[in-house]
């Protein structure tokens, strides 16, 4: 989804943000996702990401295991994704239907005290200065092996794809899409989103998806439905 504003660099960027936790949401740069904003704190962080003009949320997994049990604040992991809502939509009965395309990946600094029901994170975008270039990366991606091993899972779990567009995607596009798409787990995610680089990102994803058809094949569990 092509965005109305030009970020080139880390300094386009604020350095406060608002975060919405949500496990196993992976957002990557230029990536797309859609959200269904029902509960009242979200639909107030939308209206003030308009209201203070940057239209920006902070997409990041909450740190389960290292979180008081039975928190209903969560700690947060340190990395997330930043995206800009790009499309939104009124359901008629409260809720948004918005989409987020991904700009940047940041650090979360320190989480601030606020009086906003939605959580709000100091962040640093400067480790990811890298993110605000397209396609950076793309020739080391090992496209051909990418492609084989979605194409055993695909097969494993009875599932079928465009391959026309699919075989037509540039690197980046292929390697993001796949692994925001993916059925993984928070941790697989989190190491995705952390990657150095393109190539090892698409490693990663190459790894877990080859363990989980391993997996699958030994325990005779059935496919996804």
């Amino acid at each position: 989804m092509p965005i109305n504003i030009e970020y080139r660099g880390p300094a386009d960027l604020p350095e406060i943000i608002p975060v919405f936790p949500l496990p196993g949401a992976l957002l990557l740069p230029r990536g797309q996702m859609p959200l269904n904003i029902f509960e009242p704190r979200y639909l107030a962080m939308v209206d003030d990401s308009f209201r203070d003009g940057h239209r920006l949320i902070g997409m990041i997994q909450p740190d389960v295991a290292h979180s008081p049990k039975d928190s209903d604040k969560p700690t947060l992991f340190r990395v997330g994704c930043v995206g800009r809502i790009t499309q939104l939509a009124e359901s008629g009965d409260g809720r948004y239907i918005l989409e987020l395309t991904g700009v940047s990946r940041f650090k979360v600094v320190e989480e601030l005290d606020v009086l906003t029901a939605y959580r709000q994170c100091k962040v640093d975008f400067f480790a990811f200065a890298n993110d605000f270039t397209a396609r950076i990366g793309e020739e080391e991606v090992d496209r051909e092996a990418l492609l084989a091993v979605l194409a055993d899972f695909l097969k494993a779990n009875n599932l079928k794809v465009d391959w026309e567009g699919v075989e037509s995607a540039p690197n980046e596009a292929l390697v993001n899409a796949l692994a925001m798409m993916s059925p993984y787990g928070p941790a697989e995610k989190q190491a995705m989103l952390e990657a150095p680089d393109l190539k090892t990102r698409a490693e990663i994803l190459i790894a877990v998806t080859e363990m989980d058809l391993a997996k699958k094949r030994t325990s005779g569990d059935p496919p996804l439905q």
